[in-house]
Protein backbone atom coordinates (compact mmCIF):
# COMPACT_ATOMS: atom_id res chain seq x y z
CA UNK A 1 0.00 0.00 0.00
CA UNK A 2 1.33 3.39 -0.99
CA UNK A 3 0.75 5.80 1.84
CA UNK A 4 -1.10 9.09 1.47
CA UNK A 5 -2.63 8.20 -1.88
CA UNK A 6 -6.23 7.48 -0.82
CA UNK A 7 -8.73 9.90 -2.32
CA UNK A 8 -12.37 10.33 -1.32
CA UNK A 9 -15.13 12.27 -3.04
CA UNK A 10 -18.62 12.37 -1.51
CA UNK A 11 -21.64 11.81 -3.70
CA UNK A 12 -25.37 11.88 -3.13
CA UNK A 13 -28.06 9.44 -4.17
CA UNK A 14 -31.76 10.06 -3.81
CA UNK A 15 -34.62 7.63 -3.42
CA UNK A 16 -32.59 4.67 -4.59
CA UNK A 17 -31.03 6.18 -7.69
CA UNK A 18 -27.86 8.06 -8.63
CA UNK A 19 -26.59 10.11 -11.57
CA UNK A 20 -24.34 7.82 -13.64
CA UNK A 21 -22.45 10.64 -15.37
CA UNK A 22 -21.75 12.38 -12.06
CA UNK A 23 -20.41 9.17 -10.53
CA UNK A 24 -18.14 8.49 -13.50
CA UNK A 25 -16.77 12.04 -13.35
CA UNK A 26 -15.93 11.45 -9.68
CA UNK A 27 -14.26 8.14 -10.53
CA UNK A 28 -12.13 9.85 -13.19
CA UNK A 29 -11.26 12.69 -10.83
CA UNK A 30 -10.25 10.16 -8.17
CA UNK A 31 -7.87 8.42 -10.58
CA UNK A 32 -6.25 11.73 -11.46
CA UNK A 33 -5.83 12.71 -7.82
CA UNK A 34 -4.45 9.30 -6.81
CA UNK A 35 -1.84 9.41 -9.56
CA UNK A 36 -0.92 12.98 -8.63
CA UNK A 37 -0.53 11.92 -4.99
CA UNK A 38 1.66 8.96 -5.95
CA UNK A 39 3.83 11.14 -8.18
CA UNK A 40 7.06 9.55 -9.38
CA UNK A 41 6.40 6.47 -7.27
CA UNK A 42 3.69 5.50 -9.77
CA UNK A 43 5.67 5.92 -12.96
CA UNK A 44 6.49 2.51 -14.41
CA UNK A 45 5.51 0.68 -11.22
CA UNK A 46 1.82 0.02 -11.86
CA UNK A 47 1.18 -3.58 -12.91
CA UNK A 48 -2.60 -3.41 -13.37
CA UNK A 49 -5.83 -1.80 -12.29
CA UNK A 50 -8.58 -3.39 -10.19
CA UNK A 51 -12.02 -1.92 -9.65
CA UNK A 52 -14.61 -2.48 -6.94
CA UNK A 53 -18.20 -1.38 -7.49
CA UNK A 54 -21.60 -1.94 -5.93
CA UNK A 55 -23.56 -4.99 -6.98
CA UNK A 56 -27.09 -4.93 -8.47
CA UNK A 57 -27.14 -1.34 -9.80
CA UNK A 58 -28.88 -1.16 -13.20
CA UNK A 59 -28.85 1.50 -15.88
CA UNK A 60 -29.79 1.73 -19.54
CA UNK A 61 -27.32 3.08 -22.10
CA UNK A 62 -27.42 3.73 -25.85
CA UNK A 63 -25.12 2.08 -28.39
CA UNK A 64 -22.60 4.90 -27.98
CA UNK A 65 -22.17 4.22 -24.26
CA UNK A 66 -24.20 7.18 -23.05
CA UNK A 67 -26.45 6.72 -20.03
CA UNK A 68 -30.17 6.87 -20.82
CA UNK A 69 -31.31 6.40 -17.23
CA UNK A 70 -30.05 7.02 -13.71
CA UNK A 71 -28.39 4.14 -11.89
CA UNK A 72 -31.21 2.28 -10.17
CA UNK A 73 -29.62 1.07 -6.93
CA UNK A 74 -30.43 -2.06 -4.93
CA UNK A 75 -32.29 0.15 -2.45
CA UNK A 76 -34.80 1.40 -5.04
CA UNK A 77 -38.04 -0.32 -4.01
CA UNK A 78 -40.28 1.06 -6.76
CA UNK A 79 -40.14 -2.36 -8.41
CA UNK A 80 -41.56 -4.15 -5.36
CA UNK A 81 -44.99 -4.66 -6.94
CA UNK A 82 -43.38 -5.90 -10.16
CA UNK A 83 -41.36 -8.31 -8.05
CA UNK A 84 -44.53 -9.75 -6.52
CA UNK A 85 -46.09 -10.20 -9.95
CA UNK A 86 -42.98 -12.02 -11.18
CA UNK A 87 -43.05 -14.30 -8.16
CA UNK A 88 -46.64 -15.21 -9.01
CA UNK A 89 -45.69 -16.08 -12.61
CA UNK A 90 -42.49 -18.00 -11.91
CA UNK A 91 -41.22 -20.72 -9.61
CA UNK A 92 -39.40 -18.24 -7.37
CA UNK A 93 -37.41 -20.84 -5.46
CA UNK A 94 -36.24 -22.52 -8.69
CA UNK A 95 -35.07 -19.11 -9.92
CA UNK A 96 -33.16 -18.49 -6.66
CA UNK A 97 -31.46 -21.88 -6.83
CA UNK A 98 -30.62 -21.37 -10.51
CA UNK A 99 -29.36 -17.78 -10.36
CA UNK A 100 -28.45 -17.43 -6.68
CA UNK A 101 -30.72 -14.39 -6.42
CA UNK A 102 -34.25 -14.17 -5.00
CA UNK A 103 -36.89 -12.39 -7.04
CA UNK A 104 -36.78 -9.10 -5.18
CA UNK A 105 -36.70 -5.39 -5.93
CA UNK A 106 -32.91 -5.37 -5.32
CA UNK A 107 -32.24 -7.32 -8.52
CA UNK A 108 -32.52 -6.72 -12.26
CA UNK A 109 -35.54 -8.93 -13.12
CA UNK A 110 -37.90 -6.87 -10.93
CA UNK A 111 -36.34 -3.58 -12.03
CA UNK A 112 -36.62 -4.48 -15.73
CA UNK A 113 -40.25 -5.55 -15.30
CA UNK A 114 -40.99 -2.25 -13.57
CA UNK A 115 -39.13 -0.19 -16.18
CA UNK A 116 -41.04 -1.86 -18.99
CA UNK A 117 -44.20 -0.28 -17.58
CA UNK A 118 -42.65 2.95 -16.24
CA UNK A 119 -40.33 3.70 -19.21
CA UNK A 120 -41.86 1.89 -22.24
CA UNK A 121 -39.89 4.09 -24.65
CA UNK A 122 -36.74 2.20 -23.65
CA UNK A 123 -38.16 -0.89 -25.35
CA UNK A 124 -38.73 1.00 -28.61
CA UNK A 125 -35.06 1.80 -29.23
CA UNK A 126 -31.69 0.07 -28.97
CA UNK A 127 -30.67 -0.08 -25.31
CA UNK A 128 -27.92 -1.83 -23.35
CA UNK A 129 -28.55 -2.87 -19.76
CA UNK A 130 -25.34 -2.46 -17.75
CA UNK A 131 -23.90 -1.75 -14.32
CA UNK A 132 -22.02 1.44 -13.51
CA UNK A 133 -18.71 -0.43 -13.68
CA UNK A 134 -19.60 -1.76 -17.14
CA UNK A 135 -20.34 1.76 -18.39
CA UNK A 136 -17.06 2.99 -16.90
CA UNK A 137 -15.06 0.41 -18.89
CA UNK A 138 -17.08 1.02 -22.05
CA UNK A 139 -16.22 4.72 -21.94
CA UNK A 140 -12.55 4.02 -21.17
CA UNK A 141 -11.93 1.36 -23.84
CA UNK A 142 -14.78 1.69 -26.34
CA UNK A 143 -15.73 -1.97 -25.78
CA UNK A 144 -18.58 -3.34 -23.69
CA UNK A 145 -18.10 -6.17 -21.21
CA UNK A 146 -18.85 -7.24 -17.66
CA UNK A 147 -17.17 -9.49 -15.13
CA UNK A 148 -18.58 -12.82 -14.09
CA UNK A 149 -18.89 -11.36 -10.59
CA UNK A 150 -21.06 -8.44 -11.67
CA UNK A 151 -23.18 -10.58 -14.01
CA UNK A 152 -23.90 -12.98 -11.15
CA UNK A 153 -25.25 -10.14 -9.01
CA UNK A 154 -27.92 -9.18 -11.55
CA UNK A 155 -30.27 -12.09 -10.89
CA UNK A 156 -30.18 -12.94 -14.61
CA UNK A 157 -27.18 -15.29 -14.75
CA UNK A 158 -27.27 -19.05 -14.30
CA UNK A 159 -24.53 -19.89 -11.82
CA UNK A 160 -23.76 -23.52 -12.66
CA UNK A 161 -22.43 -23.16 -16.19
CA UNK A 162 -22.53 -19.39 -16.33
CA UNK A 163 -24.78 -17.98 -19.02
CA UNK A 164 -27.64 -15.52 -19.18
CA UNK A 165 -30.88 -17.20 -18.11
CA UNK A 166 -32.97 -17.60 -21.25
CA UNK A 167 -36.18 -18.35 -19.31
CA UNK A 168 -36.04 -15.09 -17.38
CA UNK A 169 -35.07 -13.10 -20.46
CA UNK A 170 -38.09 -14.51 -22.31
CA UNK A 171 -40.49 -13.57 -19.52
CA UNK A 172 -38.99 -10.08 -19.28
CA UNK A 173 -38.87 -9.65 -23.09
CA UNK A 174 -35.22 -8.66 -22.85
CA UNK A 175 -32.87 -9.69 -25.67
CA UNK A 176 -29.59 -11.33 -24.68
CA UNK A 177 -27.85 -8.95 -27.10
CA UNK A 178 -28.86 -6.06 -24.86
CA UNK A 179 -26.73 -7.48 -22.03
CA UNK A 180 -22.93 -7.16 -21.89
CA UNK A 181 -20.71 -10.12 -22.81
CA UNK A 182 -18.66 -11.71 -20.02
CA UNK A 183 -15.07 -10.46 -20.00
CA UNK A 184 -12.15 -10.46 -17.56
CA UNK A 185 -9.82 -7.64 -18.52
CA UNK A 186 -8.99 -5.05 -21.12
CA UNK A 187 -6.06 -2.83 -22.01
CA UNK A 188 -5.32 0.06 -24.34
CA UNK A 189 -7.18 3.16 -23.14
CA UNK A 190 -8.85 5.39 -25.71
CA UNK A 191 -6.64 8.35 -26.75
CA UNK A 192 -8.11 11.02 -24.50
CA UNK A 193 -7.77 8.77 -21.46
CA UNK A 194 -4.22 7.80 -22.46
CA UNK A 195 -3.32 11.46 -22.36
CA UNK A 196 -4.96 11.90 -18.94
CA UNK A 197 -3.39 8.80 -17.33
CA UNK A 198 -0.28 7.73 -19.26
CA UNK A 199 0.84 5.46 -16.38
CA UNK A 200 -2.38 3.44 -16.87
CA UNK A 201 -2.54 3.53 -20.66
CA UNK A 202 -1.20 0.06 -21.46
CA UNK A 203 -1.47 -1.97 -18.26
CA UNK A 204 -4.30 -4.50 -17.89
CA UNK A 205 -7.53 -3.23 -16.34
CA UNK A 206 -9.65 -5.95 -14.77
CA UNK A 207 -13.38 -5.50 -15.12
CA UNK A 208 -15.13 -4.29 -11.98
CA UNK A 209 -16.07 -6.95 -9.42
CA UNK A 210 -18.77 -6.84 -6.77
CA UNK A 211 -17.74 -5.03 -3.60
CA UNK A 212 -19.03 -7.78 -1.31
CA UNK A 213 -16.91 -10.52 -2.89
CA UNK A 214 -13.89 -8.24 -2.85
CA UNK A 215 -14.45 -7.46 0.84
CA UNK A 216 -13.92 -11.16 1.53
CA UNK A 217 -10.82 -11.22 -0.62
CA UNK A 218 -9.43 -8.06 0.95
CA UNK A 219 -10.12 -9.40 4.45
CA UNK A 220 -8.44 -12.73 3.80
CA UNK A 221 -11.81 -14.50 4.14
CA UNK A 222 -11.36 -16.96 1.30
CA UNK A 223 -11.56 -20.19 3.31
CA UNK A 224 -14.52 -21.82 5.03
CA UNK A 225 -13.20 -21.07 8.51
CA UNK A 226 -13.34 -17.27 8.05
CA UNK A 227 -16.48 -15.27 7.31
CA UNK A 228 -16.49 -11.62 6.43
CA UNK A 229 -19.00 -9.43 8.22
CA UNK A 230 -19.40 -5.90 6.92
CA UNK A 231 -21.35 -3.04 8.41
CA UNK A 232 -21.16 0.06 6.27
CA UNK A 233 -24.37 1.78 5.23
CA UNK A 234 -25.96 -1.67 5.37
CA UNK A 235 -24.77 -4.99 6.78
CA UNK A 236 -23.82 -8.36 5.30
CA UNK A 237 -22.09 -11.62 6.09
CA UNK A 238 -20.41 -13.78 3.44
CA UNK A 239 -18.29 -16.88 2.95
CA UNK A 240 -16.19 -17.69 -0.14
CA UNK A 241 -16.04 -21.33 -1.21
CA UNK A 242 -15.16 -23.35 -4.32
CA UNK A 243 -17.77 -23.75 -7.03
CA UNK A 244 -19.70 -26.96 -6.40
CA UNK A 245 -19.46 -26.79 -2.59
CA UNK A 246 -22.77 -26.21 -0.85
CA UNK A 247 -24.82 -26.84 -3.99
CA UNK A 248 -28.19 -26.29 -2.29
CA UNK A 249 -28.65 -22.63 -1.40
CA UNK A 250 -30.08 -22.29 2.15
CA UNK A 251 -33.26 -20.31 2.69
CA UNK A 252 -32.83 -16.55 3.03
CA UNK A 253 -29.34 -16.45 1.46
CA UNK A 254 -28.00 -15.44 -1.94
CA UNK A 255 -25.07 -16.71 -3.96
CA UNK A 256 -22.88 -14.89 -6.50
CA UNK A 257 -19.53 -15.50 -8.13
CA UNK A 258 -16.20 -14.01 -7.20
CA UNK A 259 -14.68 -15.49 -10.35
CA UNK A 260 -14.76 -18.66 -12.41
CA UNK A 261 -13.53 -20.89 -9.57
CA UNK A 262 -15.02 -19.30 -6.44
CA UNK A 263 -18.54 -18.61 -5.23
CA UNK A 264 -19.61 -16.25 -2.48
CA UNK A 265 -22.66 -17.17 -0.39
CA UNK A 266 -24.15 -14.84 2.16
CA UNK A 267 -26.97 -12.70 3.38
CA UNK A 268 -27.49 -8.96 3.51
CA UNK A 269 -29.61 -6.54 5.49
CA UNK A 270 -31.01 -3.22 4.36
CA UNK A 271 -29.94 -1.66 7.64
CA UNK A 272 -26.59 -1.12 9.30
CA UNK A 273 -24.74 2.15 9.53
CA UNK A 274 -27.82 3.92 8.16
CA UNK A 275 -29.78 2.78 11.23
CA UNK A 276 -27.01 3.96 13.53
CA UNK A 277 -27.05 7.36 11.81
CA UNK A 278 -30.83 7.58 12.30
CA UNK A 279 -30.55 6.63 15.97
CA UNK A 280 -27.77 9.14 16.49
CA UNK A 281 -29.64 11.98 14.75
CA UNK A 282 -32.93 11.19 16.49
CA UNK A 283 -31.79 10.33 20.00
CA UNK A 284 -28.72 12.61 20.16
CA UNK A 285 -26.77 10.43 22.54
CA UNK A 286 -23.48 10.58 20.63
CA UNK A 287 -20.24 12.15 21.65
CA UNK A 288 -16.74 10.99 22.49
CA UNK A 289 -17.87 8.87 25.43
CA UNK A 290 -20.61 6.89 23.64
CA UNK A 291 -18.48 3.84 22.85
CA UNK A 292 -17.30 3.61 26.45
CA UNK A 293 -20.87 3.90 27.75
CA UNK A 294 -22.13 1.24 25.34
CA UNK A 295 -19.39 -1.15 26.43
CA UNK A 296 -20.38 -0.64 30.08
CA UNK A 297 -24.09 -1.40 29.54
CA UNK A 298 -25.40 -4.90 30.28
CA UNK A 299 -26.01 -6.68 26.96
CA UNK A 300 -29.64 -7.19 25.88
CA UNK A 301 -30.99 -6.55 29.39
CA UNK A 302 -33.09 -3.43 28.66
CA UNK A 303 -36.30 -5.30 27.79
CA UNK A 304 -36.54 -3.61 24.38
CA UNK A 305 -37.06 -5.39 21.06
CA UNK A 306 -36.21 -3.66 17.81
CA UNK A 307 -36.96 -4.63 14.23
CA UNK A 308 -34.10 -2.93 12.34
CA UNK A 309 -35.89 -2.81 8.98
CA UNK A 310 -36.06 0.99 8.88
CA UNK A 311 -34.86 0.88 5.25
CA UNK A 312 -36.97 -2.16 4.34
CA UNK A 313 -35.71 -5.74 4.31
CA UNK A 314 -33.45 -7.48 1.85
CA UNK A 315 -32.73 -10.57 3.86
CA UNK A 316 -33.15 -13.00 5.29
CA UNK A 317 -36.94 -12.57 4.99
CA UNK A 318 -37.07 -10.39 1.84
CA UNK A 319 -40.40 -8.87 2.92
CA UNK A 320 -41.14 -6.06 0.48
CA UNK A 321 -43.35 -4.24 3.00
CA UNK A 322 -41.04 -4.58 6.03
CA UNK A 323 -40.66 -1.63 8.40
CA UNK A 324 -38.85 -0.80 11.62
CA UNK A 325 -40.35 -1.07 15.09
CA UNK A 326 -39.38 -0.58 18.74
CA UNK A 327 -41.33 -2.55 21.34
CA UNK A 328 -41.13 -2.78 25.12
CA UNK A 329 -40.79 0.94 25.81
CA UNK A 330 -41.62 2.14 29.32
CA UNK A 331 -41.26 5.43 31.13
CA UNK A 332 -37.94 4.19 32.48
CA UNK A 333 -36.47 3.46 29.01
CA UNK A 334 -33.54 5.72 28.22
CA UNK A 335 -32.30 7.06 24.91
CA UNK A 336 -29.03 5.15 25.34
CA UNK A 337 -30.93 1.89 25.88
CA UNK A 338 -32.89 2.47 22.67
CA UNK A 339 -29.60 3.19 20.87
CA UNK A 340 -28.05 0.03 22.28
CA UNK A 341 -31.09 -2.09 21.37
CA UNK A 342 -30.97 -0.78 17.80
CA UNK A 343 -27.35 -1.85 17.32
CA UNK A 344 -28.05 -5.18 18.99
CA UNK A 345 -30.94 -5.84 16.61
CA UNK A 346 -28.57 -5.63 13.63
CA UNK A 347 -26.20 -8.06 15.37
CA UNK A 348 -29.12 -10.45 15.92
CA UNK A 349 -30.06 -10.33 12.23
CA UNK A 350 -26.44 -11.10 11.33
CA UNK A 351 -26.58 -14.07 13.72
CA UNK A 352 -29.61 -15.39 11.82
CA UNK A 353 -27.58 -15.23 8.60
CA UNK A 354 -24.62 -16.90 10.32
CA UNK A 355 -26.73 -19.91 11.32
CA UNK A 356 -27.90 -20.35 7.74
CA UNK A 357 -24.29 -20.16 6.53
CA UNK A 358 -23.47 -23.12 8.78
CA UNK A 359 -25.11 -25.31 6.12
CA UNK A 360 -22.53 -24.08 3.58
CA UNK A 361 -19.41 -23.67 5.73
CA UNK A 362 -19.95 -25.37 9.09
CA UNK A 363 -16.34 -25.01 10.20
CA UNK A 364 -16.33 -21.23 10.50
CA UNK A 365 -14.36 -20.31 13.59
CA UNK A 366 -13.96 -16.55 13.20
CA UNK A 367 -15.63 -13.48 11.74
CA UNK A 368 -13.53 -10.71 10.22
CA UNK A 369 -15.08 -7.24 10.45
CA UNK A 370 -14.87 -4.53 7.82
CA UNK A 371 -16.82 -1.43 6.87
CA UNK A 372 -16.56 2.00 8.42
CA UNK A 373 -19.62 1.77 10.68
CA UNK A 374 -18.52 -1.44 12.41
CA UNK A 375 -14.76 -1.06 12.12
CA UNK A 376 -14.85 2.14 14.16
CA UNK A 377 -17.13 0.70 16.85
CA UNK A 378 -15.59 -1.80 19.29
CA UNK A 379 -18.96 -1.97 21.09
CA UNK A 380 -20.71 -3.14 17.92
CA UNK A 381 -18.02 -5.75 17.23
CA UNK A 382 -18.55 -7.14 20.74
CA UNK A 383 -22.31 -7.27 20.12
CA UNK A 384 -21.80 -9.27 16.93
CA UNK A 385 -19.47 -11.67 18.75
CA UNK A 386 -22.04 -12.19 21.51
CA UNK A 387 -24.97 -12.57 19.11
CA UNK A 388 -23.22 -15.06 16.80
CA UNK A 389 -21.17 -16.90 19.44
CA UNK A 390 -18.04 -16.47 17.30
CA UNK A 391 -14.95 -14.29 17.79
CA UNK A 392 -14.81 -11.09 15.74
CA UNK A 393 -11.46 -9.93 14.43
CA UNK A 394 -11.05 -6.33 13.23
CA UNK A 395 -10.13 -6.19 9.55
CA UNK A 396 -9.46 -3.49 6.98
CA UNK A 397 -11.85 -0.54 6.88
CA UNK A 398 -11.56 -0.43 3.07
CA UNK A 399 -11.57 -4.19 2.50
CA UNK A 400 -13.32 -4.00 -0.89
CA UNK A 401 -10.77 -1.61 -2.37
CA UNK A 402 -7.97 -3.74 -0.96
CA UNK A 403 -9.67 -6.80 -2.43
CA UNK A 404 -9.61 -5.21 -5.88
CA UNK A 405 -5.85 -4.81 -5.60
CA UNK A 406 -5.39 -8.36 -4.25
CA UNK A 407 -7.43 -9.73 -7.17
CA UNK A 408 -5.11 -8.04 -9.68
CA UNK A 409 -2.06 -9.44 -7.89
CA UNK A 410 -3.60 -12.93 -8.07
CA UNK A 411 -4.48 -12.72 -11.76
CA UNK A 412 -1.04 -11.39 -12.72
CA UNK A 413 0.75 -14.06 -10.68
CA UNK A 414 2.31 -11.51 -8.37
CA UNK A 415 1.06 -13.00 -5.08
CA UNK A 416 -2.10 -12.62 -3.08
CA UNK A 417 -3.25 -11.07 0.15
CA UNK A 418 -0.46 -9.98 2.46
CA UNK A 419 -1.23 -9.48 6.12
CA UNK A 420 -4.57 -8.68 7.67
CA UNK A 421 -6.16 -6.27 10.05
CA UNK A 422 -4.74 -5.68 13.48
CA UNK A 423 -6.19 -5.14 16.90
CA UNK A 424 -8.06 -6.83 19.69
CA UNK A 425 -10.16 -9.92 18.95
CA UNK A 426 -13.65 -9.64 20.45
CA UNK A 427 -14.71 -12.98 21.94
CA UNK A 428 -18.26 -14.01 22.86
CA UNK A 429 -19.10 -13.86 26.57
CA UNK A 430 -21.19 -16.73 27.93
CA UNK A 431 -23.70 -14.60 29.85
CA UNK A 432 -24.11 -12.22 26.91
CA UNK A 433 -24.64 -15.14 24.49
CA UNK A 434 -27.54 -16.31 26.66
CA UNK A 435 -29.02 -12.81 26.83
CA UNK A 436 -28.79 -12.43 23.05
CA UNK A 437 -30.48 -15.81 22.53
CA UNK A 438 -33.49 -14.58 24.50
CA UNK A 439 -33.46 -11.23 22.67
CA UNK A 440 -33.39 -13.08 19.37
CA UNK A 441 -36.50 -15.07 20.33
CA UNK A 442 -38.33 -11.84 21.13
CA UNK A 443 -37.19 -10.29 17.84
CA UNK A 444 -38.41 -13.27 15.82
CA UNK A 445 -41.82 -13.22 17.57
CA UNK A 446 -42.19 -9.49 16.87
CA UNK A 447 -41.21 -10.01 13.22
CA UNK A 448 -43.82 -12.73 12.77
CA UNK A 449 -46.49 -10.60 14.44
CA UNK A 450 -45.85 -7.37 12.52
CA UNK A 451 -44.23 -8.36 9.22
CA UNK A 452 -45.19 -11.95 8.48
Amino acid sequence: MVRRTEVRHPYASREGEADADALLRLAARSLTHVLDAAGTRAAGNIAGVGVSTFWHGLLGADDAGRALTPVYLWSDTRSAAASERLRARLDAEAVRQRTGCPIHSSYWPAKLAWLRAARPELWRRPVRWVSLGDLFFWQLFGRLGTSLSMASGTGLLRLGRPRWDEKLLSVLEVAEASLPPIAESDRGLLPRHRRAWPALADVPWFHALGDGALANLGSGCTVASRRAVTIGTTAAMRVVHPAGVGAELPEGLWRYRLDGARLVTGGALSSGGNLREWLDATLRVGGPGLERRLRAMAPARHGLTVLPHFAGERGPGYAAHAFGAIAGLTLSSTAEEIFQAGLESVAIELARISRRLDAVAPRATRLVASGGAMGRSPAWMQMVADATGRPVEPGWLEASSRGAAVYVLERLGLGGAVGGGAGRVYRPRASAVRAFAEAQRRQEVLYKALIK
